[in-house]
């Protein structure tokens, strides 16, 4: 690779730093090729990308950098770039299900909003349910104040029709 094209990979890497919302930093060493591609395929359909560059390249591309500049001590070894722009918790869930599956694969740390998240905290991210799960439960959790009222107020009415029907049968 000469110079200019180095020079590309650290202006690309750094384009996907600032227009991601995470950016994880996975350990690869041990994976096989046909892994490898099942990992970015499923990283793709939940909106994630891989990127692999030499860990020289990717600290020219982090150095100076605010925000990023925390990932500089955990760039070395074979390490991969996830990045992810909109559904950050889907790619954390595929990350972490893979790491599973495959022992190869491992977690290092990442980075969402600009803060340095470590990996404990990615697969706590990456077990939350989904958007429209945490939307429906919450939905639920303002429901059920209005609903039990609905239903206290139901009986209010309902109380004394129940008290006139048992009079009604104590005098058959």
């Amino acid at each position: 690779m000469n110079r200019q094209q180095k020079a590309e990979v650290v202006e690309n890497l750094k384009e996907n730093f600032l227009k991601s919302q995470a950016t994880f930093i996975v350990g690869f060493k041990g994976l096989k090729v046909a892994q490898m591609q099942q990992l970015r395929s499923d990283l793709r359909q939940k909106g994630g990308v891989l990127k692999i560059a030499k860990a020289r390249l990717m600290k020219r591309a982090v150095d100076g950098e605010s925000g990023i500049g925390d990932l500089l001590p955990h760039l070395q070894d074979q390490i991969g770039l996830v990045f992810s722009n909109e559904k950050f918790t889907a790619v954390a869930k595929v990350l972490s299900d893979f790491s599973k599956e495959n022992g190869a694969l491992s977690l290092v740390v990442g980075v969402l909003d600009s803060k340095l998240i470590e990996k404990n905290k990615i697969k706590q991210i990456a077990s939350l349910p989904s958007r429209e799960v945490l939307l429906a439960q919450v939905c639920g959790a303002l429901n059920a104040p209005v609903s039990g009222l609905v239903r206290v107020l139901n009986m209010m009415i309902l109380r004394p029709l129940f008290a006139l029907k048992q009079i009604g049968q104590s005098k058959k």
